[in-house]
C-alpha cells in the first residue's frame, strides 16, 4: 500500500532525439501546444495556458547516439520502445495537417481506423479516429 504522504503524478512522456528543440517545435505545432522550456539538452511541450507540470506534457531529451526505430519492426533493427497515440475527429484532415507540420506517413499501415506517421526524428506515432470516445462527455479534447 502506498504511503498517503507520497505523491506521484505523471509529469511527462520523455522522447529521445538528436535535437530536442526541433522536435518540440514539431509537437507544439501538431498539438497547438506551447514550448514550456528548452535548452541544448531538453525541451518540453504542454497544453496552452497551464503551468509546466500542471498537466502531463512531452519532454524531449538530447541523445547524440539516437537512432530512429524501423517501422514496422524488423529483426536485428532498432526497435521502437513506445509510441504516442493522438485522438482525432477527422483522420484525413489530421494526417494532412501532421504532414504540413513535418511528419511523414509510414509506408506500412494496418488499419482504416488509424494512421501511423513518423515524426521528424523518426518516432512512430498514431492518429486515431476516436469518434465515439470523442463525443463522450468524459473526453476532453482541446
Amino acid at each position: 500500500m502506498m504511503n498517503p504522504e507520497l505523491k506521484i503524478k505523471m509529469y511527462a512522456f520523455t522522447v529521445d532525439c538528436k535535437d530536442p528543440y526541433e522536435l518540440a517545435k514539431f509537437y507544439a505545432a501538431l498539438l497547438n501546444w506551447e514550448i514550456a522550456y528548452h535548452d541544448e539538452d531538453w525541451a518540453c511541450v504542454g497544453a496552452p495556458g497551464v503551468a509546466q507540470g500542471a498537466y502531463p506534457g512531452i519532454t524531449f531529451q538530447r541523445n547524440p547516439a539516437y537512432e530512429p526505430p524501423v517501422w514496422p519492426e524488423e529483426p536485428e533493427a532498432q526497435q521502437q520502445m513506445a509510441h504516442l497515440d493522438f485522438a482525432v475527429n477527422d483522420l484525413e484532415t489530421a494526417v494532412q495537417y501532421a504532414v504540413q507540420c513535418g511528419a511523414t506517413i509510414a509506408e506500412k499501415q494496418f488499419s482504416d481506423g488509424w494512421k501511423v506517421l513518423l515524426d521528424p526524428a523518426g518516432h512512430p506515432f498514431c492518429l486515431c479516429r476516436m469518434k465515439d470516445m470523442m463525443e463522450s462527455p468524459l473526453f476532453a479534447l482541446r
